[in-house]
């Protein structure tokens, strides 16, 4: 039996997904005084990587009411990011508070399990009717316009209709598979394999909680190595899927995993005294977006619209930064009646161009770009190159890095074809 909902106990606002990007957009919205109802199929908390947030996710934090929490928080403070060449060489750290000597600077290493809890007790907290163990079935239409959900919980299957639907759902993507929207990435064909480590090396002082990336001897691929709390650490290899996944002699991931430590000369010495603390765990083939945000009636917001790449840690801020935006867009279209395409989607290409800019970043880093060389040629970049580490992906200014950027590959390039005849 399927029971509908309806009447004043119909929601404004249906979130799908209660990960930082449902629980921010949820949360923002019933502030303004609209009824929101977010349903999460998974009991948080639940496991999920993705770690190290950047600093621009203060901006969202400080609208959300959440800093308070944060700064009382066990999590490990971040004030830097760090590289780590091939030959276990360490690049000068990327200290953001250098670059923009404000609070926002400094931010936190977090285990996902309980920031996301964190996260979705806030929206509760401000208003938000929050169903965990509740399934969302399909996205209901009529026409083109998405009009609310179908379904199943303990209580059986029910529908519930909303003037907007907002996917959050991650990777699974309601909305963006049953559309067709998806586009994966041509570039950023990446898989990670990973694990946790206790007692393994960590700096001390400012530089504890420092996000190291460390590149494989071959350039193959990556380490993270993001310092938690209760002395683990997580680290994990970022490579092409056909490097990692194809033409091995096995298909295991621990195997996998020590043999790539074994091209880190910059990981060896820092776990070979810890124990591993968890299993292995794999993700595949996951950089994508969908050809837009929004349509009449619905939005995608986190990675139920799109997945960059781990690389500069950049997933939690594009969650929270999608879902913020999102928000201004739907309290707008239903304070003024108007909630086609153009008023919800009306943030995507702002975002798209932020995104675009941390894309280009990523893919000079796997084209073979050197930091080092780079600041050492444009110290006056340098300053740029941190907005972009710390997520200030939403201005022009830093788009003055892009000359000098492709002046760099062209040279790389130049540099490879001479080597190769």
């Amino acid at each position: 039996m399927v029971t509908r909902t309806s009447g004043s106990s119909r929601p404004h606002v249906i979130v799908i997904g209660g990960g930082p990007s449902g629980s921010t957009a949820s949360t923002l919205i019933a502030q303004r005084g609209h009824r929101v109802t977010l349903y999460e199929r998974e009991t948080f908390p639940r496991y999920h990587i993705g770690e190290s947030l950047i600093p621009e996710t203060f901006w969202v934090f400080e609208k959300l009411g959440v800093l308070p929490k944060l700064r009382a928080s066990h999590y490990v403070k971040k004030h830097s990011v760090q590289f780590v060449t091939g030959q276990g060489k360490l690049s000068e750290p990327f200290y953001f508070a250098d670059n923009k000597p404000h609070e926002s600077s400094q931010t936190w290493q977090v285990l996902r399990s309980e920031f996301d809890h964190m996260m979705l007790n806030n929206a509760r907290e401000h208003g938000v009717e929050v169903h965990e163990g509740a399934r969302v079935l399909e996205v209901l239409f009529d026409g083109e316009r998405a009009v609310g959900v179908s379904l199943a919980d303990g209580d059986g299957k029910r529908e519930v209709y909303a003037d907007v639907v907002i996917d959050a759902a991650g990777q699974s993507a309601l909305i963006q598979d049953r559309l067709g929207l998806r586009q994966w990435d041509p570039e950023l064909k990446k898989a990670a394999v990973w694990t946790y480590w206790k007692g393994a090396y960590r700096d001390s002082g400012k530089d504890e909680g420092a996000t190291m990336v460390m590149q494989l001897d071959n350039k193959q691929g990556w380490f993270w190595y993001i310092p938690l709390h209760d002395d683990i650490l997580s680290v994990g290899v970022v490579a092409p899927f056909e490097y990692l996944f194809k033409n091995r002699d096995t298909k295991d991931h621990e195997q996998i995993y020590f043999e790539e430590v074994a091209r880190c000369p910059g990981l060896q010495p820092r776990i070979k005294d810890a124990t591993r603390a968890a299993p292995f765990r794999a993700a595949k083939e996951y950089s994508y977006r969908a050809k837009k945000v929004a349509g009449d009636g619905w939005v995608l917001v986190g990675d139920a619209f799109g997945f960059l790449d781990p690389l500069y840690s950049s997933g939690v801020l594009l969650a929270l930064q999608s879902g913020a935006k999102a928000a201004e867009a739907v309290c707008e279209g239903l304070e003024t009646g108007d909630t086609s395409e153009a008023q919800l989607g009306k943030w995507g290409p702002d975002f798209m161009q932020g995104m675009e800019r941390m894309r280009r970043l990523v893919c000079e880093f796997y084209d073979g770009l050197s930091f080092g060389r780079f600041v050492n040629k444009h110290p006056d970049l340098k300053g740029h190159l941190t907005d972009l580490l710390i997520g200030d992906l939403f201005t022009d200014k830093v788009d003055d890095v892009v000359a000098p950027l492709d002046e760099f590959r062209r040279e790389r390039e130049y540099s490879r074809s001479v080597t190769a005849n």
